[in-house]
């Protein structure tokens, strides 16, 4: 039968056994973490440096209070377990287990700060229930530092990996569709700041930090979005200058052709021409700019060209029409000629002393070159006038 005396003891030291063992298996588990291993091992700095070493001096303050309550349930249990449990015995079971038995440290007092009567050394001393306290409290300081830091890491260490990917990706996608990059780089310059700072100061890291990474990223990618959508536009708008410029040397040989029907045949103050201009090398240095990626830069000037390759069309087209205008004009004016001496004809006046002269001269001007138009309207007319009235007189005689 347990001594009432000493039962506090005895349950005591069988909390003290349970808790050591529980400490023992406490402590082999975190020396094996392996995120307090990175921290022992890292030259840490900032936050971080500042609570490990905190967290450092609690561990070592663990082991060697686990050492001295080991050591202290021992010389407890040798007490207990005597076959004879005198007097003393009890006396120094119940000091091994409810007193301040164990001693914490023994320092030198200086001289100066002694008096006539104190003690040249103190002493602190505690309890094991005391220690154990302690210890516990060193612990949880231990395992929040390790805890945090661990955390830290796997929380931000994959998102800044998925993120690094995600941005040399999109940067690459960037430079292939000639889209800036300025945003993709400003996000890895703020990457390399938290992945730096997750090396040696998890604790210090700033989470929203990857925010703004992604953030620009995204914004990057939409850059990029709009950019090839301008490529293709660009593109589509590039071909259609091929297009233009295939039909500006359509309009070219054509608007030549006119000319040579033209020249010669009329004065040359009549026949219009177009100063020779070739828009091929300002569409190639386009398109340069195009096989270089640089569509930022081709817009502008791809308009620049469209503008002028629209106005060169429309001044050959002009010049087109215009002399080829000269040529119908002068055949239509040819036609009435015939049609009015094909009348002559019917009404017997092919001969016709006064007609005759009129039809010639309007004849000389229109087979003439070159040819006045003007003047040779102003004949043919001056004939259709006098042959018109001349079959009328004969007609009311």
């Amino acid at each position: 039968m347990t001594d009432p005396s000493v039962a506090p003891a005895d349950a005591e030291l069988a909390r003290l056994e349970t808790a050591v063992h529980a400490i023992s298996t406490n402590l082999v588990d975190l020396d094996d973490n392996a995120d307090r291993k990175n921290l022992d091992t890292t030259t840490l700095t900032g936050r971080t440096a500042t609570e490990w070493a905190d967290a450092s001096d609690a561990l070592a303050t663990l082991w060697d209070g686990y050492r001295m309550l080991t050591e202290s349930i021992g010389r407890a249990q040798a007490l207990r377990g005597q076959r004879r449990f005198t007097d003393r015995d009890r006396a120094a079971f119940l000091h091994e287990v409810l007193g301040r038995s164990i001693l914490l440290s023994t320092t030198v007092v200086p001289l100066a700060q002694r008096g006539l009567l104190g003690a040249g050394q103190r002493t602190t001393t505690c309890s094991p229930g005391e220690l154990l306290a302690a210890m516990e409290q060193a612990f949880g300081t231990a395992v929040d530092v390790v805890t945090r830091a661990g955390e830290a890491w796997q929380r931000l260490l994959p998102g800044a990996a998925d993120a690094a990917a995600g941005i040399d990706r999109g940067r690459e996608l960037s430079r292939r569709a000639g889209a800036p990059t300025a945003l993709f780089d400003q996000a890895d310059r703020l990457l390399g700041d938290l992945t730096g700072s997750l090396a040696t100061d998890p604790l210090g890291a700033d989470p929203a930090i990857l925010d703004r990474v992604r953030e620009l990223a995204r914004r990057a990618d939409a850059e990029r979005t709009s950019a090839a959508e301008l490529r293709d536009s660009l593109t589509r708008r590039l071909a259609e200058a091929r297009d233009r410029a295939d039909e500006l040397d359509r309009a070219g040989r054509a608007a030549a052709e006119a000319y040579e029907r033209a020249a010669g045949r009329f004065p040359g103050s009549q026949v219009a021409t177009v100063r020779p201009v070739n828009l091929r090398p300002d569409l190639a240095a386009v398109e340069a700019l195009a096989a270089a990626g640089q569509w930022a830069l081709i817009s502008p000037r791809l308009a620049q060209w469209t503008r002028a390759a629209r106005e060169r069309l429309a001044a050959l087209q002009t010049v087109a029409a215009h002399n080829d205008r000269l040529l119908a004009d002068r055949n239509e004016l040819r036609g009435r000629l015939s049609a009015y001496q094909a009348k002559a004809l019917r009404h017997g006046l092919g001969e016709h002393p006064r007609l005759s002269p009129l039809a010639e001269r309007a004849r000389a001007q229109l087979y003439s070159a070159p040819c006045e138009l003007d003047q040779a309207r102003a004949a043919l007319n001056a004939y259709q006038e006098a042959l018109t009235a001349t079959i009328a007189r004969d007609a009311r005689s």
